[in-house]
């Protein structure tokens, strides 16, 4: 029987979950104003980072701990912080597959799909900054 692999998390605390949202809301602002200029790679590239700080922020409150393991398993951590994370995780769901596709494919982000980025990051944002603030569930 081969040894169950351990949690790749570490703990954070509430300090940590409010440097997380902060950094969110700056990756949202560059991709927002990325999407203004029709830079959708940036747009996209910067949705991704603002979600994944915004699940950290989550989760950090909620659970105590933030995923430092493969991105794409970010969103089953999140996941436990109860109905919120939930919620959250639905969104990184969308956000994840972007990732490398904005950081390294060379093809071009389509316009819909940088929108669509910018706006999971956004429903990503507003979670965290009621959780962090406390009116979450």
């Amino acid at each position: 029987m081969t040894p169950r692999r351990q949690a790749a998390t570490r703990a954070a605390n509430r300090g940590d979950a409010v440097a997380f949202l902060a950094k969110s809301r700056e990756f949202l602002r560059a991709a927002q104003y990325s999407l203004s200029l029709e830079h959708r790679v940036a747009a996209t590239g910067n949705a991704v980072h603002a979600g994944i700080a915004a699940a950290d922020a989550i989760a950090a409150t909620r659970l105590g701990s933030v995923w430092v393991g493969e991105h794409t398993q970010a969103a089953g951590h999140v996941e436990g912080a109860g109905t919120d994370g939930r919620k959250a995780a639905a969104q990184l769901r969308r956000l994840m597959p972007l990732k490398n596709r904005a950081e390294y494919d060379p093809v071009p982000v389509p316009v819909s799909e940088a929108k669509s980025a910018v706006k999971a990051a956004e429903r990503l944002l507003a979670i965290a900054d009621r959780v962090v603030h406390g009116s979450g569930s």
